[in-house]
């Protein structure tokens, strides 16, 4: 029981310690199969077009299809085994993302028998495995300032999208008064489809006002869409900025107590001491 503690630990410590050279170097190994991974895809695709390949059929990108799933599959139940909680990590976001990029697979090669279409299930299995290069997020640390930044901010962010979706269901309903279905405002959804499209400066063309008061509504959906489009940038913006200010101040010079120093800064900027690592 205690040699399978210390092998779990260790494997523990080789696939999420980012502060070890072996997990760092395992995270980039990962994170390249997953990008070549998705790089096939894409070529797969075109070929599949040309030559209409199909899951049935053993060619090249089958076999790659085979590797691929093999190292993450492995991988996959590594970090199950190795977690404190594996049924926490089989339930977390990247548990879902790991598997999702396997599951199909397996799915297709082991029962072809449950009647799935072909065609469908390989432009399927196509879409859900380039949901691999969401494993190259985890070599991205800095997004957890940006994720932190979005959830702090959540009630301004729910706040300013009802107002906004307000606005939205008024602007439609106005204009399937205004314009009606003789215009393509057929129903009051469709009217609210064309207020989201308007006030976002989108512009599909596929549904446009034809009268004088449509049109005056238009207008002001577009400049209202031209006023609040960075609101939303600006309140995550101002959370961020929040936090780096706090880990600045938090940056405390053990030697002159200065503090204000820059996240990335290895020496303080008063007396040159060495700073404590973050």
């Amino acid at each position: 029981m205690l040699v399978m503690q210390t092998f779990r630990r260790r494997i523990y410590h080789a696939l999420f310690d980012h502060n070890r050279r072996s997990a760092r170097r395992f995270e980039a190994l990962c994170g390249l199969f997953a990008l070549l991974s998705v790089v096939v895809i894409f070529i797969e695709s075109g070929v599949g077009t040309t030559y209409h390949l199909t899951y049935d059929e053993w060619h090249l990108f089958v076999w790659v299809e085979v590797f691929f799933t093999l190292v993450f599959t492995l991988e996959y139940f590594l970090r199950v085994f190795s977690w404190p909680q594996p049924a926490r990590y089989v339930f977390s976001l990247w548990g879902f993302i790991d598997l999702a990029t396997i599951l199909p697979f397996y799915v297709i090669m082991l029962w072809p028998e449950i009647g799935i279409d072909y065609l469908f299930a390989w432009r399927a299995m196509r879409v859900i495995r380039v949901l691999r290069i969401l494993k190259l997020l985890r070599m991205m640390p800095a997004l957890n300032g940006i994720w932190g930044a979005i959830v702090k901010s959540r009630h301004q962010l729910i706040l300013f999208y009802a107002f906004i979706s307000i606005v939205m269901v008024v602007a439609g309903a106005l204009m399937y008064g205004i314009e009606g279905p003789a215009h393509g405002f057929t129903t009051l959804s469709t009217s609210v489809y064309w207020a989201i499209v308007t006030v976002t400066t989108v512009g599909y063309g596929d549904i446009t006002p034809h009268t004088a008061p449509g049109r005056a509504v238009a207008s002001l959906l577009i400049l209202i869409g031209y006023s609040v489009i960075a609101i939303p940038t600006g309140i995550i913006t101002s959370q961020m900025s929040g936090e780096i200010a706090k880990r600045q101040l938090a940056r405390i010079c053990p030697d002159c107590h200065q503090s204000g120093h820059e996240t990335a800064a290895k020496y303080c900027k008063a007396c040159g001491g060495k700073l404590p690592e973050e």
